[in-house]
């Protein structure tokens, strides 16, 4: 629209004052809010060619703009400003092109483009996504199509943490309080599940720990006498040295998180 209303305006001058400017010498901006108008064009540079005010130069170009060009709907003279108002129709007329080009405002990728690696999300498979993770997704999403929108080859990838001491965890308590639960029966989302089992983990174990002391143990003692984390530490070790029974517990579980947290992907478009 400014380039357009340049060209409009270099007409007017070539007309009135018979001197041909390039659109680069027309001097167009956005009106300041106190003021009406959409686009200002500043008048003084103007003056070496009309040999009049401010005001009288402004009010030339503002009568020829009006009466030969469609869609501007009228103009104000502050000093050396021309403050230009367009019809409604012609931002609608916009918004429709806009609206109907899939591509505007996108620049396709070329053979110089850069390729940027963006990793978000990251998420523990043992708990469901929370709200740090909702503006982690947004944001790494959100980056991604920024860069692409610019030009920019981009590879978004999502590095789960999907094992160590915190995994086992939630796999040892399903497994000694769990009784065969699954996310079919009843229904409900796998990573939910599994992060019940975690936050399991965690009560039983502060039980153990506070029972310990209770007996007499020191919380340190207590903590490196906790049977419940030991055993956690033993899964561990089996899963390093790919113990049948836990991978196969370990990939099940980790499946019922990973169905979790595409539906929570797919809720949040990303």
């Amino acid at each position: 629209m400014e380039l357009k209303l340049k060209g409009y305006v270099a007409d007017a001058i070539a007309t009135l004052y018979e001197v041909r400017l390039s659109e680069d010498m027309v001097q167009i901006q956005e009106t300041r809010k106190e003021f009406s108008g959409d686009f200002t064009l500043v008048v003084f540079p103007l003056l070496k060619y009309s040999g009049k005010s401010p005001e009288s130069t402004a009010s030339q170009i503002g009568d020829f703009l009006v009466n030969n060009f469609q869609g501007i709907s009228g103009y104000n003279v502050i000093k050396g400003f021309l403050n230009i108002s367009l019809e409604s129709r012609l931002w609608l007329d916009r918004f429709r092109i806009i609206s109907s080009d899939a591509g505007f405002g996108f620049q396709l990728p070329t053979e110089k483009s850069p390729t940027v690696l963006v990793e978000y999300s990251s998420p523990n498979t043992n708990k469901p996504l929370h709200l740090g993770h909702i503006r982690n997704n947004l944001l790494g999403f959100s980056i991604s199509r920024i860069l692409e929108a610019n030009g920019i080859r981009v590879v978004m990838t999502n590095i789960v943490n999907d094992r160590g001491i915190h995994i086992c965890k939630s796999m040892l308590a399903w497994r000694m309080f769990g009784e065969g639960e699954t996310p079919f029966d009843p229904p409900q989302k796998g990573d939910q599940l599994v992060g019940k089992y975690y936050v399991r983990f965690d009560t039983e174990y502060k039980k153990e720990i506070a029972e310990l002391i209770a007996s007499g143990l020191t919380e340190q003692e207590a903590a490196s006498g906790s049977t419940l984390m030991e055993a956690a530490r033993d899964m561990l070790r089996k899963w390093e040295a790919g113990d049948n029974q836990t991978i196969a517990l370990w990939e099940m579980m980790n499946n019922w998180v990973y169905n979790g947290f595409n539906i929570t992907y797919k809720n949040l478009g990303v």
